[in-house]
């Protein structure tokens, strides 16, 4: 098949590319680059150093012989996005080009807007796209769990039967989104319905969980193939955050009381969801919603699982309680229905205390690259904190000199 990765550079992207292309399939990638630059603006950066896109895209064409195009190209650019699907003419558009971090987007009001005007612009330009020159293309889009919040019910995958007044009728279910960023991505997943009744197009949403991991199988082929892997507190996830405490010696942050149940699933299973959602593409007209996770851990379980594997390797792990820096239920009821993907086919990677044994070693390797400033929690829900360590040593650096003209 002919797939376009749009967010091609990405932690998620870069690996998907070379997993669809090592299959088989002809791979074009596409990326603004955007994440970057933020990172850089944020004064953060992945643990282990990756190359540029076009750079890794050389070295895999070297490596493995097969070809892969690349493209920079903004989404927010409806022209750039139209001739792109015009000429590469996709049969599935794997789609992660959007800025990816709640923290990000609840920092300050500049990035709330840019979360949103990237996100959903971009999804509609696609769609667009989409109707003009491959109206038989699949987008498989990746949503997120975050979508539906913390429901008092079971969450059911995408859609529920609801019974009013005597009437029934299947509707899509309830969002709760917890960010500016969740919010995005709740009217990507509005948009996308809308497109598929009207205009036929057809779609998969993968609401996924919290994807944790380092390596894949092509990213361990060469150390010019890594991925981006982060463990600061605006694009870091949960696990990864605390495998690298635990490997510097910071104790586990714990966010409030740490009971928060979500959904978690490893980077391969990540791989392969996507795969079986390509591989078997829903029929034109047809929006589908698929719960992409393998288990679900409540924050406080997850740390303790890195406390007693850490303790075995000899590392001096404590766990610690800060102030919820976010606004959510710390007490809840948690059951996502997650059966669409496992009755295609997926035999998931539990975690285990090899794998985080396996993390913590990768982690150790690039140890002296962690900047421990960036870790802990800088941004609020409420607004009572709003800058980054970077943000605020410039701020105190900027207070200064006022005081000194002064």
């Amino acid at each position: 098949m002919r797939i376009l990765i749009l967010g091609g550079d990405g932690y998620l992207g870069w690996p998907t590319a070379m997993c669809f292309s090592r299959r088989g399939h002809e791979v074009w990638v596409a990326d603004s680059l955007a994440k970057r630059h933020w990172e850089q603006e944020l004064g953060v950066e992945p643990l282990i150093p990756i190359s540029s896109l076009k750079e890794r895209v050389k070295l895999w064409r070297r490596m493995t012989g097969l070809e892969m195009g690349v493209s920079i190209a903004d989404l927010c650019d409806y022209e750039a996005v139209s001739t792109l699907i015009q000429d590469f003419q996709p049969e599935a558009i794997v789609h992660y080009g959007e800025q990816p971090s709640a923290p990000f987007s609840m920092m300050d009001q500049k990035r709330a807007v840019l979360t949103q005007v990237n996100n959903v612009t971009g999804t509609l330009n696609v769609l667009w796209a989409l109707r003009r020159h491959a109206p038989d293309c699949h987008l498989v889009k990746l949503g997120t769990m975050g979508e539906y919040g913390t429901p008092n019910i079971d969450i059911e995958e995408g859609f529920i039967e609801i019974e009013h007044n005597g009437r029934k009728d299947v509707l899509p279910y309830p969002k709760q989104p917890g960010s500016f960023y969740h919010l995005s991505k709740v009217h990507d997943s509005h948009n996308i319905l809308f497109a598929c009744r009207v205009w036929k197009l057809r779609s998969t949403d993968l609401n996924q969980g919290v994807v944790y991991g380092v390596e894949t199988e092509e990213t361990a082929l060469h150390p010019g193939l890594a991925t981006s892997f982060h463990y600061d507190e605006v694009f870091g996830t949960a696990l990864n955050r605390f495998c690298v405490q635990a490997v510097v010696g910071i104790p586990l942050t714990l966010y409030g009381k740490g009971t928060q149940q979500r959904g978690f699933l490893d980077i391969r299973d990540t791989l392969r969801c996507v795969e079986l959602a390509v591989l078997n593409a829903p029929e034109a007209g047809e929006y589908r919603v698929f719960n992409q996770l393998t288990e679900t851990f409540s924050l406080r379980d997850l740390a303790k699982l890195v406390q007693q594997q850490g303790k075995k390797l000899g590392l001096a792990v404590e766990i610690q309680r800060l102030k919820n820096p976010r606004v959510e239920a710390e007490d809840h009821y948690y059951n996502p229905r997650h059966d669409k993907l496992n009755a295609l086919g997926l035999t998931p990677h539990l975690l285990s205390d090899v794998l985080i044994e396996s993390m913590l070693a990768r982690i150790q390797e690039n140890a002296h690259r962690i900047r421990k400033a960036s870790i802990l929690p800088h941004v609020a829900w409420d607004g009572a904190i709003s800058a980054t360590p970077a943000h605020r040593a410039k701020s105190k650096a900027a207070h200064a000199a006022l005081t000194s003209a002064h």
